[in-house]
């Protein structure tokens, strides 16, 4: 496997305490210039300019034409676009980390169950052959009712 991370110091435990030596790592450190202010609005609402980006091979042999955090950051657009708690300078955030947790599940099980993605046609699960249809939000929160009683 092969994973990217920016450059954030407190991924390089965290990856070494979660996946030891079993995973191809690197991070793709940016470098930011000052931003002039911009032409509307206050200048910290925006994000700095990036002048430049680096990979950086950390541990085993990843290859330099997969360091991307483009998915990632893709995937954190969608979740703020689609869930408000990840908005910025909003108050419909979780005061409970379980909520949280609960909150972000059941977008990730409706995002890969539920929901026709246009590029593929399918859901994520259709295509990586978890499931054989799309699922209803019915049917997702009865498998999920049923397992927490399976679990008690």
């Amino acid at each position: 496997m092969q994973l990217t991370t920016d450059g954030f110091r407190p991924y390089l435990t965290a990856v070494e305490d979660n996946f030891g030596a079993d995973v191809d790592y690197a991070m793709l450190v940016k470098m930011y210039g000052s931003e002039k202010q911009q032409e509307s609005g206050p200048a910290w609402y925006g994000p700095a300019k990036v002048v430049a980006a680096m990979p950086v091979p950390i541990q085993g042999e990843p290859k330099a034409k997969f360091i991307s955090t483009s998915y990632i950051e893709r995937q954190n657009l969608t979740m703020r676009m689609q869930m408000r708690r990840f908005t910025r300078l909003t108050n419909a955030f979780s005061k409970k980390l379980p909520n949280l947790k609960a909150a972000i599940a059941l977008h990730f099980a409706q995002y890969n169950f539920c929901r026709i993605h246009s590029t593929l046609r399918v859901t994520p699960a259709m295509e990586a052959g978890i499931t054989d249809h799309v699922w209803t939000l019915a049917e997702l929160l009865a498998k999920a009712s049923g397992e927490q009683k399976a679990a008690a």
